[in-house]
């Protein structure tokens, strides 16, 4: 209930590099889904994608699931953070 369980399990990156997108996502094997206060590490070497391409790699994942009291803190907690967004303003005049 409070401590942290961990196990492991495959999972494929999918790296684009271009003038439209440079990104990475993490896709779990088996459907694991993540909740609240878990976390996930990669391992492997660094990976590095040329610009102009995408690839795939296969790796092994850890992921930490969050005990309960982590869990309900990190949903409490992330309703204070959402506010942050709304502290951005809009306007036409620009910036000195």
């Amino acid at each position: 209930m409070i401590g942290r369980t961990r196990f492991d399990t495959p999972c494929r990156i999918e790296v684009e590099h271009s003038d439209e997108f440079l990104c990475a996502h993490v896709e779990l094997a088996n459907g694991v889904a993540l909740r609240p206060g878990d976390s996930v590490r990669v391992h492997g070497a660094p990976i590095h994608v040329d610009f102009g391409q995408r690839r795939s790699f296969h790796r092994t994942a850890t992921v930490e699931r969050a005990g309960a009291v982590e869990r309900l803190w990190t949903k409490f907690a992330g309703h204070f953070e959402m506010t942050e967004l709304y502290e951005v303003s809009f306007s036409s005049r620009s910036m000195p």
